[in-house]
């Protein structure tokens, strides 16, 4: 089997050829973890989870990396005040790592209810600063820096004199990019609009700042990660993920900084996760149509139903390839539960089958292995190797009527392989003899006899049924749409 990947550097497909046979050196950037972590986040993070099942399941050796970013750092307007730790700090009165821990604990709390992998190896940018500081001095010496007012900035227009192109990731024209952007700086610090921070010097306004040659401040966001990746994975390595909206400039910027310091290209396959989208809008706090992704496990939101068990929204996402726009809607979900809940009792099923030698079946199970392996090493794609996984169902139920047979040897085979798949790739787990869906049905009993005793007028038994269900931790919500209920 051949593993192909799709480079978002080369917009084509590529047989895998890793650095190292039978090893993979991978980087993902990880949250800058100033607040929860949000629904489109989890898309990206769980995306590169399942290339990283994956890519084990295929015998490769794996270092995967992923960072923290706990350092703040300015945005495009270059004020302070739009830094996002510090504004955080200031609404929630805290010290800008109690702000760092809250949310680090937030982020690896979501990631284990959704059956993530830890990464092996999980760097902060504040524990890094000494390899910025160094990679920043290298750049200056190298001439493709320059410090200005106690900051220091990458020279875009220098690294194009010599032959090199920033804006090849991302196909964007060096001179179109200089001709349509102002300079945003309003002090005048960069020869250039395009040049981008490598060092920024600390306001006094700045609560995060370390002492560095050019004098007190901060890393550029674009230079933790090329500290980071480097230091673990080497000068040049084999992937590198993210979200889609890092390709420009974060992801430009990194290569710039790599070819600079290194004169190699830091990484041979870029991939990168599509966006997550809600009732077919992006999801936004200032238009409301956003959730977090507890609210939708626990039900405590205005989109859904009722609450959705992790692995149902884990399989959900996954019926959308990793670099197609995923939307989720109730219908979806609700769909996604009822192909998770069949899914596993299929599995069930298959441990009662009994093996016939005697007889031919319709089924090939080699084709089948191979089809969906097939999918797997085709670029990692989660919805077709469902939809065979779905073909697997239809068959396990036939061998269930006896409409179908399975000889004894393809029957380990089976079984051990569907549940590679399903467990191992994919990441799910098993909800216990689906109770998760008996509470959903007995719950709904339940509203109804409340709702008839509210209509007989009955509000001592209709009280008496929420009071109840609250002191289990069940909410019930009475809305124009009927009743609903929150698990908290």
């Amino acid at each position: 089997m051949q593993l192909k990947i799709y480079n978002s550097l080369t917009a084509e497909k590529e047989i895998f050829k890793p650095i190292l046979e039978g090893n993979v050196g991978m980087y993902v950037c990880g949250p800058t973890v100033y607040s929860n972590v949000h629904l489109g986040n989890v898309r990206t993070f769980l995306s590169f989870d399942f290339i990283y099942r994956t890519l084990m399941h295929l015998g490769y050796k794996v270092r995967y990396v992923r960072n923290i970013t706990d350092a703040g750092h300015l945005t495009d307007d270059g004020n302070v005040e739009n830094d996002r730790f510090v504004k955080q700090t200031r609404l929630e009165k805290l010290e800008p790592m109690e702000i760092v821990q809250k949310y680090t604990v937030d982020f690896h709390k979501v990631l284990d209810m959704f059956n993530l992998l830890p990464p092996n190896i999980e760097p902060t940018a504040t524990g890094h600063i000494v390899e910025q500081i160094e990679l920043t001095q290298k750049l200056i010496e190298r001439g493709f820096a320059y410090e200005s007012n106690g900051s220091v900035y990458f020279d875009v227009l220098e690294y194009n004199r010599r032959g090199l192109n920033y804006g090849e990731l991302s196909k964007r024209n060096i001179e179109e990019l200089f001709a349509n952007t102002r300079d945003l700086d309003g002090q005048g610090e960069k020869k250039n609009p395009q040049d981008f921070a490598l060092w920024k010097k600390a306001s006094p306004a700045h609560i995060m700042r370390w002492n560095s040659p050019w004098g007190e401040g901060f890393p550029g966001w674009h230079l933790e990660c090329t500290a980071m990746s480097t230091k673990y994975l080497g000068e040049t390595f084999d992937i590198h993920g993210g979200g889609m909206d890092l390709k420009f400039p974060h992801h430009e910027c990194e290569i710039a900084q790599g070819k600079a310091c290194n004169d190699a290209a830091p990484v041979n396959y870029w991939m990168h996760a599509n966006m997550l989208t809600m009732n077919s809008q992006r999801m936004s706090k200032s238009t409301g149509n956003y959730i977090l992704p507890m609210q939708l496990v626990t039900g405590e939101n205005d989109f859904f139903e009722k609450p959705f068990h992790p692995s149902i929204v884990r399989f959900c996402f996954l019926q959308a390839h990793y670099r197609s726009v995923l939307d989720i809607s109730n219908d979806a979900m609700i769909a996604s539960e009822k192909g998770f809940i069949r899914l596993m009792e299929a599995l069930k099923v298959l441990n009662s089958i009994t093996p016939d030698d005697t007889k031919q079946s319709g089924f090939s199970f080699q084709d089948w292995k191979s089809k969906a392996y097939d999918a797997l090493t085709d670029d990692f794609n989660s919805p077709v190797l469902i939809a065979h996984l779905f073909e697997a169902v239809k068959y396990i139920f036939a061998l269930k009527d006896e409409k179908e047979t399975i000889s004894s040897a393809d029957l380990e085979d089976f079984k051990s392989t569907l549940n590679a798949f399903v467990f191992d790739v994919l990441g799910l787990q098993a909800v216990e003899e689906n109770n998760y869906e008996k509470l959903d049905q007995t719950l709904k009993v339940l509203i109804e006899l409340r709702n008839q005793a509210r209509r007989s007028k009955n509000f001592e038994l209709s009280d008496q049924i929420r009071d109840k269900l609250l002191a289990e931790g069940i909410e019930l919500k009475d809305g124009r749409d009927g009743t609903t209920y929150v698990l908290n």
